[in-house]
């Protein structure tokens, strides 16, 4: 009972990051489109809607349960790839605060890496996926 609990725990954890990260952007979508603009990306706005639906992809995922492991490992790469872009060594030199949330991107990745190897656990959670195929563990 301990681990199916923390393993829900985790995925809602998971889906509330994705949740108000989605959140934000929508509600300010212009501000999320200038600060993509400002790391130099091209097409800022459109780079913003598109990372405001993969984060409701993302919360879908992890709530349902379903594509979990490949939700997890795409969320993984995407965490890496802010971490870099965003917060990144060109930024430690104006601001150090920038290193320590560099850093924090890391432990969210070695989090969402472990959920990708184990799954969903058992406990409402849809069987649906590529990775693990009908591999629900309970960790």
């Amino acid at each position: 009972m301990g681990k199916t609990a923390a393993i829900l725990l985790a995925r809602l954890i998971f889906a509330g990051v994705f949740a108000m990260a989605a959140g934000f952007k929508f509600a300010g979508m212009g501000n999320t489109a200038g600060y993509i603009a400002a790391a130099g990306f091209p097409l800022p706005l459109l780079l913003a809607w598109l990372a405001a639906i993969f984060e409701v992809g993302l919360v879908l995922a992890f709530l349902s349960g379903a594509f979990f492991s490949e939700a997890a490992l795409l969320a993984g790469a995407y965490v890496i790839f802010l971490a870099f872009a965003f917060h990144g060594p060109g930024h430690w030199q104006g601001n150090q605060a920038e290193f320590g949330f560099f850093v924090d991107h890391f432990t969210f990745l070695a989090g969402l890496l472990f959920a990708a190897v184990h799954g969903p656990g058992g406990v409402l959670a849809a069987k649906l996926g590529v990775l693990w195929r009908g591999r629900a563990s309970a960790i």
